[in-house]
């Protein structure tokens, strides 16, 4: 199977995840980006532009690619939604910065012209209230919007991170007493658990890492490449290029897509 390209490395962190997911889920079908321009509504170079980080993916196309596959669209939508507002949300805040020079103009031209009529000036405040009015509903409006746009995001940034994890809730209790941030090394506590091997930093089975990923997870991993033969070098909990081509050279040796990204597949194979 080809090698993908490495994607963009300014590309926004949600919208690495969503290609990645998008990117398995083409591997586990088989089918080439020929096939999905068949069986879809979009066309190869279509596929290899979005695939590959050139181009947004539309959200017909994560649907269509979903279907085809025989997967469920549903996380992948959600993922995709959160990509969506976290570009959404910028412009309007760029519209309105633009806006307010003509709309100072017009204050000012406004100003000139009320000499002109200063005997009319108890109008003028009878008029202003009505436009406060209508300010006043989009602000009420606004921080709602955010703040539920600031959870979901909130979410997709502890998913791409590592952070969110499918276990039983006895990670978040064991670590407590580790600290991972930069400059630090940690030990690998080999052990078996359940028939599953564990370094004593993350039980998690299925957190995303990808480069410049960091944190227990990023430990966790370091470790068990260790335990299997594959040197990821220092055991920093900093997904850096050693890590990568260790964990590439580790798929490679278990037969799984050879894209470097720790995901749900390379768990199970490094907790045998």
């Amino acid at each position: 199977m080809p090698r993908w390209k490495e994607l963009p490395s300014g590309l926004p962190e949600r919208e690495r995840q969503l290609l990645v997911q998008l990117r398995r889920l083409k591997d586990r079908s088989g089918f080439g980006l020929a096939a999905l321009s068949v069986k879809t509504s979009y066309s190869r170079s279509s596929w290899e532009r979005y695939l590959n980080g050139k181009q947004p993916v539309p959200r017909a196309a994560v649907e269509e690619l979903a279907r085809v596959c025989g997967a469920d669209p549903t996380p992948l939508l959600v993922l995709h939604e959160l990509v969506h507002e976290a570009v959404a949300e910028r412009p309007p805040a760029d519209r309105s910065a633009q806006a307010l020079p003509a709309e100072a103009l017009s204050a000012d031209r406004s100003a000139e012209a009320l000499p002109a009529q200063d005997v009319s000036a108890p109008p003028p405040p009878d008029d202003e209230p009505a436009p406060t009015s209508s300010p006043a509903s989009p602000r009420r409006l606004v921080p709602l919007r955010y703040a539920l746009a600031g959870a979901l995001l909130a979410v997709a940034v502890g998913f791409g991170g590592g952070t969110l994890l499918a276990t039983d809730g006895q990670d978040t209790a064991a670590p407590a007493v580790q600290t991972y941030g930069p400059g630090r090394t940690y030990d690998c506590a080999a052990h078996r658990k359940d028939g599953l091997a564990h370094a004593g930093h993350s039980l998690t089975i299925d957190a995303l890492i990808d480069i410049n990923g960091n944190g227990r997870d990023v430990v966790e991993a370091q470790c068990l490449l260790r335990q299997h033969g594959f040197d990821p070098g220092v055991v920093d909990g900093l997904y850096g290029p050693a890590s990568k081509e260790a964990v590439r050279k580790f798929q490679a040796a278990r037969r799984l897509v050879e894209d470097g990204i720790v995901g749900p597949d390379t768990w199970a194979e490094l907790r045998r």
